[in-house]
């Protein structure tokens, strides 16, 4: 059932399932103890173009109902589109993320030395999560570690 959760939300605009999500998400092993260590929530961000197609963007829905007062969706930025990841196999993903991703050059500050929580819907690869915490790291943030309401096989 999870799955047609996730095609509902990310695809079909039903944003009300991002409390359930979230409830499973937090109920997770070891989530209370991510969410408590994390200095800020970082959702994945998607692209200029993927954002106004859906309207909203669903790893910053779930964020926010995880912890609405560390969620910061302006530390990180999309650097270039991407097609979607979905149905590309891991060497194309890690490929085509390559550099996707920055960090805000105005909020490298609240990045630097901190311990952040990434937060996306799905993890299939791992691809897209490694390329933001890739640039986390990158500028300077000390930890980085990720939350996700499922994990594909």
């Amino acid at each position: 059932p999870w799955q047609s959760w996730v095609s509902q939300f990310k695809f079909r605009d039903d944003t009300g399932l991002a409390h359930p999500m979230v409830a499973l998400m937090a109920a997770a092993p070891g989530a209370s103890e991510l969410l408590d260590a994390a200095d800020a929530l970082v959702p994945v961000p998607l692209t200029p173009e993927r954002l106004a197609e859906r309207g909203y963007n669903q790893a910053l829905l779930l964020a926010r109902r995880l912890a609405p007062r560390k969620t910061r969706a302006d530390l990180l930025l999309r650097a270039h589109h991407t097609v979607p990841q979905h149905d590309l196999p891991r060497a194309q993903r890690l490929k085509s993320l390559r550099g996707a991703f920055l960090v805000e050059p105005l909020r490298a500050r609240a990045v630097a030395g901190r311990r952040l929580l990434l937060v996306d819907d799905v993890v299939t690869t791992g691809a897209t999560l490694h390329a933001a915490a890739r640039a986390l790291l990158e500028a300077g943030a000390a930890r980085v570690d990720a939350l996700a309401f499922a994990h594909t096989d």
